[in-house]
Formats: structure tokens, sequence, C-alpha cells
């Protein structure tokens, strides 16, 4: 894997990882159970915008 792409990978990973925990967080704040809270988590990393990690990636967007 080439240095860019390893940037990249760790980049995709750190979104990933701050999206559920985010959605994990507010879910849980919300009321939901643990179950609930989780799937809230998993689904905010589904809705995770990829083209604009990408852009941010490239340099293109702050």
């Amino acid at each position: 894997m080439s240095g860019e792409e390893q940037q990249l990978a760790e980049a995709v990973r750190r979104a990933c990882i701050r999206a559920v925990l985010d959605g994990y967080q507010q879910a849980a704040i919300s009321g939901l159970c643990h179950e609930g809270a989780f799937e809230a988590g998993v689904d905010a990393i589904r809705m995770l915008d990829l083209e604009v990690l990408l852009r941010q990636h490239d340099g293109r967007e702050t």
C-alpha cells in the first residue's frame, strides 16, 4: 500500500470512528437503549459523505 493510500485509509477509519461514537452518544442521550444507540452509530457511518472525505483528503476542502 502506498503512503497516499495509507493516509486515505486512516482518514476513512478516523471518520468512521468519529461517526459511530457521535451517533451512539447522541442516541444514548436521547434515551435509546444500548442496541438502539448502536444501530444509530452504525447508521451514522452509512451516512458519511465520502465525497467530502475525499475532497478533504485531496486538500480541496478544509
